[in-house]
């Protein structure tokens, strides 16, 4: 039964960032304005947020696995208290933070209209660190880093949320037209 905790542990890790990594580049991407594959704007957004949805779902059953698995020895206080952990302490810091973002970030959209835009979109711009918070507790606390696999999923999912954020700050970026400054002859 352990070997099994730990390895639901690990998948539902793995596969939570793949999920997540998809939300944080259709997020960043779909505030560009500009049409991507020729879908609507809010299909982009439905699939951004049920991606959104099935990363957390992934994350709560990674924590709950490892909770319950005898050999990560974690405590209740360690998916909330970052850093006291006692495997790898910094990495699995790196986790519960990168948990204790989503667990804010949660709240705030489901609180969206009651809270305003303004403050749910601050509190949202908390994904902005949650992500690479996210990727380094995998690399440093996971068991996978040295497989080839491992690092092709880390590599493809780094050079998604890097191709979206280049896509959004190019020149023509919607937000920006009105913004631009005329060029000099």
């Amino acid at each position: 039964m352990d070997q099994a905790m730990w390895a639901l542990g690990r998948g539902t890790g793995i596969t939570a960032l793949v999920f997540l990594t998809v939300s944080v580049a259709l997020g960043i991407a779909t505030r560009s304005g500009r049409p991507m594959l020729s879908l609507p704007r809010f299909a982009v957004a439905d699939v951004h947020r049920a991606a959104a949805l099935a990363g957390t779902i992934l994350v709560a059953l990674h924590v709950l696995s490892l909770l319950a698995d005898p050999y990560a020895q974690l405590r209740l206080v360690d998916n909330f208290v970052p850093f006291l952990g006692a495997y790898k302490p910094f990495w699995l810091g790196l986790g519960t933070l990168a948990f204790d973002v989503l667990l804010v970030v949660v709240v705030t959209s489901v609180l969206r209209h009651r809270i305003g835009v303004r403050l749910f979109r601050a509190v949202h711009w908390g994904t902005y660190a949650l992500w690479p918070i996210a990727l380094a507790h995998a690399l440093g606390n996971g068991t996978d880093p040295s497989h080839v696999w491992f690092l092709v999923v880390v590599t493809v999912c780094a050079s998604t949320v890097v191709a979206s954020v280049t896509w959004r700050l190019r020149a023509d970026f919607v937000e920006y037209a009105t913004a631009r400054i005329k060029e000099w002859p």
